[in-house]
């Protein structure tokens, strides 16, 4: 018999730690392209990965919730364990805990508004907003198939480009460009997620772009963020407008390549494999972007 798991595990299982990295990750790349520009600052760094860090494990917390109301987790759901749906805690404990942590990402918000002034407030604001709002409010974004547009913008838009934002107090077209493969890859983890719970959000009514277009439709489309990713990093250096260094972003490539395998020849539970190296790739992808963009500014390129 299985011994009992403790509520620091439970609460952890809540936070899907898999999951993580596509908060982190483009906060790295937001701070490396700061530091390219000469305006790294350590405080907004630490605050800003903990902040994002925090509203990633609050949005985890709310769709925990909002899923299991809204009678899309069921027995028959192929991904990890829902706590809520589970019983392993309950609708208003796994709500007061999303409470908390949007609290304490508030925290890091006020820190980041002394720091780079009232624009953050707007930015932590809509965070927290699209983080409930993703399955929960009277119009669940994820369930009318618009999860990969905001999953872009506040992925990738408001995360690097907020990132750099509060390092330097402004933005510029670098910034706003390296928002789109590290918002790709991120909206690439979703995708997984999406293909994996198509019978299961068909059955209950979910209407995301999976349900939409159909598990061959959602296949391309994992392919074709992927083939945005790379190959944008590849456009942007040849432009000028990132250095050429964040082409090392590329030794990521031999990570993706059992993906796109595993992504046609996988269904079900055994996708779980392949959304956690998604999340392994955008993680290693975005941390070899910020390796080139360091280099760089090292060596004067």
């Amino acid at each position: 018999m299985n011994a009992p798991l403790t509520p620091l595990q439970i609460w952890t299982m809540a936070s899907r730690p898999r999951t993580l990295p596509a908060a982190v990750a483009p906060v790295v790349v937001g701070s490396a392209l700061a530091f390219y520009d000469g305006g790294f600052r350590l405080g907004p760094a630490l605050a800003a990965a903990l902040g994002a860090l925090l509203l990633q494990i609050g949005a985890n917390f709310a769709n925990d919730v909002f899923d299991y109301q809204h009678g899309a987790d069921t027995s028959l759901r192929t991904g990890p364990t829902r706590v809520t749906q589970s019983g392993l805690l309950t609708p208003r404990q796994v709500k007061m805990g999303m409470l908390v942590v949007f609290g304490l990402a508030a925290l890091c918000g006020v820190y980041l508004i002394y720091a780079a002034g009232w624009p953050v407030v707007v930015i932590g604001l809509l965070s927290i907003l699209a983080a409930v709002a993703y399955t929960g409010g009277p119009y669940p974004l994820g369930y009318h198939g618009l999860g990969e547009v905001f999953v872009f913008l506040f992925f990738g838009l408001a995360a690097v480009g907020g990132t750099y934002f509060v390092h330097t107090r402004t933005i510029t077209a670098a910034a706003l460009a390296a928002c789109i493969p590290i918002g790709c890859l991120v909206v690439a983890i979703l995708v997984v997620n999406n293909l994996r719970d198509v019978p299961t959000d068909r059955a209950t009514g979910k209407r995301t772009l999976a349900v939409r277009f159909g598990e061959a439709w959602t296949r391309g489309e994992y392919v074709s963020l992927l083939a945005v990713a790379y190959m944008s990093v590849f456009l942007l250096g040849l432009s000028n407008l990132l250095p050429f260094w964040v082409a090392l972003s590329w030794l990521s490539l031999p990570q993706a390549v059992p993906l796109v395998r595993s992504i046609y020849r996988e269904e079900g539970r055994a996708l779980n494999r392949t959304l956690a190296g998604t999340g392994q790739l955008e993680l290693s992808f975005s941390l070899l972007f910020a390796l080139g963009l360091v280099i760089a500014k090292l060596t004067g390129a």
